[in-house]
C-alpha cells in the first residue's frame, strides 16, 4: 500500500526532521529541518517534482550532476526523475520548505543512490 502523509505528520531522521504543514490531492507542503552537518540521501522520485525554498541557514544542494550553495530566500526546482540532495555543512540548523506536486505523491517512489545512514536500497 502506498504511503501518503497527512497534515501534522512528522518524523525524526538521523539528519534532522520533517513535518507536513499541509496536504491535498495534488500537493504536499513539508518543513524540513536539517541538523548541523546533516545530509539527506541522494535520491530521485518517479512520480512527483519538488520546489524547495530555503528559509533558514546555508545549504548545499545537489541537482543532477551539479552542486550549488543556497541561502535564505533561494528557490530550487527539482524535476521528476532528477537526482537531488540537501547538505548542511554548517554548525547551525537549516530549514527548507518543500512543496511536492504531481499526480502521485506517495512516498513509495523514492530511489536512493547514496545515504550516509545506510538506507540505500
Amino acid at each position: 500500500m502506498a504511503t501518503r502523509y497527512k497534515k501534522g505528520d512528522s518524523d525524526k531522521r538521523p539528519w534532522g526532521m520533517w513535518e507536513v504543514l499541509d496536504t491535498k490531492t495534488d500537493y504536499c507542503v513539508k518543513k524540513i529541518t536539517i541538523n548541523p552537518k546533516g545530509i539527506l540521501s541522494l535520491q530521485l522520485h518517479h512520480h512527483r517534482q519538488e520546489h524547495w525554498v530555503v528559509v533558514q541557514g546555508n545549504i548545499m544542494v545537489t541537482l543532477g550532476d551539479e552542486v550549488f550553495a543556497k541561502k535564505p530566500d533561494d528557490v530550487i526546482f527539482i524535476p521528476c526523475e532528477t537526482k537531488h540532495r540537501i547538505e548542511n555543512n554548517t554548525d547551525k540548523e537549516a530549514v527548507v520548505i518543500e512543496i511536492q506536486t504531481g499526480e502521485n505523491l506517495s512516498e513509495d517512489d523514492i530511489v536512493r543512490f547514496e545515504d550516509k545512514y545506510g538506507r540505500v536500497i
